[in-house]
């Protein structure tokens, strides 16, 4: 099992930016392929972006490619979440979520951080 826990969020202006951290608790974190969601009030889990074990390969929802950049540092257990160019609906809790496959799809993440509040104001 691994435990994860987000960090970075807050209240940013439309046009700036943030990163947020997810810190894996477990030695073998640097195996699990890693996934950023993301629920805003009323609306679904969504997908945001993912990095596969070794940061080889990543992929982004359309929402935010070219905006948003995740990256990992197995060395430290920490997977980023690089967000520029905000936008007010960019708002939502973000959250952090471990698996054994790359994939975009929330019920194939077993493992979950409990989120941090990004809010993006006009």
């Amino acid at each position: 099992q691994v435990q994860v826990v987000e960090s970075g969020g807050g209240l940013v202006q439309a046009g700036g930016s943030l990163r947020l951290s997810c810190a894996a608790s477990s030695r073998t974190s640097s195996s699990y392929d890693m996934g950023w969601f993301r629920q805003a009030p009323g609306k679904e889990r969504e997908f945001v972006a993912g990095i596969n074990w070794n940061g080889g390969s990543t992929y982004y929802a359309d929402s935010v490619k070219g905006r948003f950049t995740i990256s990992r540092d197995n060395a430290k257990n920490t997977v980023y979440l690089q967000m520029d160019s905000l936008r007010p609906e960019d708002t939502a809790v973000y959250y952090c979520a471990a698996s054994w496959l790359p994939n975009n799809l929330p019920t194939k993440y077993p493992y979950w951080g409990q989120g941090t509040q990004v809010t993006v104001s006009s």
